[in-house]
């Protein structure tokens, strides 16, 4: 299919693009659109502007500041898998970024735009959940930032208001007691996720502290489990699995009891990560 007509205007500032969506009632951002060109294609989108935020100066790279991994939101998936930065500070995004679609998806699409698109079975947004992110928004106020648990509203929903410009995210600084665990299972490598699980953690002597579970494919959004990361905590990995409160609900993929049987596997595989020493 080919989308709706629509009209095309590249902002050259942050000030501007905020300016034309203000202009332009449902107008839509364009970064990668790995996921908005794919959605115009087949009708589900149809704004009457795409204003391609791709030149503004500022919203791309990867740095330190102040104990914690800022990303700009331009920045591509394939710089994000390849920084030894990322590597050292971030590792549970390293972990979970080849699962993300193919290579020639993640040499295109963004970071920022995959936390602004939230899609309920997207690995980012379940691992900014997971690591206790930031995420930065530029609107007509000013600049805001609004925490991970308080950014994903629903399905497709997020905190963003409709003239907000998502900037970047920003993640805390990984520590030598950092522990991080990530796995998915997809009918074919690269499709999204049926069921998936970000985790992380901080090793405390034989047990773990500050368990962190987000699980995505299950529910509007990423969720936390809170009983099972109570129960993982202590070590007893089987009492998480049994402590799991998800209510996945059936869809095409499968159904809302086969989805909470494989969040039990997934916990398993995981859990064996998050208690192995950080190399």
């Amino acid at each position: 299919m080919k989308p709706a007509p629509f009209a095309y205007r590249g902002a050259r500032a942050l000030d501007e693009a905020v300016g034309l969506l203000g202009e332009h009632a449902g107008a839509k951002l364009l970064a990668g659109g790995q996921s908005l060109i794919a959605t115009l294609n087949m009708r589900l989108s149809a704004p009457s502007l795409l204003i391609d935020i791709n030149s503004i100066a500022g919203l791309e790279g990867i740095a330190l500041k102040d104990g914690k991994v800022e990303i700009g939101a331009l920045t591509r998936y394939v710089q994000a898998e390849r920084s030894e930065l990322i590597a050292k500070h971030a590792p549970l995004l390293t972990r979970a970024i080849p699962h993300i679609g193919h290579a020639a998806i993640r040499n295109r699409g963004t970071l920022g735009g995959s936390i602004a698109f939230a899609d309920p079975a997207a690995e980012l947004p379940a691992c900014l959940l997971a690591l206790d992110g930031e995420v930065d928004a530029t609107g007509p106020k000013g600049k805001r930032t609004i925490k991970a648990a308080d950014f994903f509203k629903g399905l497709f929903e997020t905190a963003l208001g409709p003239q907000d410009v998502l900037t970047g995210i920003r993640v805390p600084v990984a520590s030598k007691d950092t522990r991080v665990g990530f796995a998915e299972l997809a009918r074919r490598h690269g499709d999204y996720a049926m069921v998936g699980l970000a985790a992380s953690a901080h090793a405390d002597g034989k047990g773990l502290a500050d368990v962190r579970l987000a699980f995505f494919g299950v529910g509007a959004t990423a969720v936390r489990t809170k009983k099972a990361e109570t129960a993982l905590a202590s070590g007893n990995i089987d009492a998480a699995v049994a402590a799991l409160d998800l209510d996945p609900p059936d869809d095409l993929q499968a159904s809302g009891a086969t989805k909470k049987h494989l969040a039990g596997v997934l916990l398993r595989r995981v859990a064996k990560q998050l208690y192995e020493p950080r190399s």
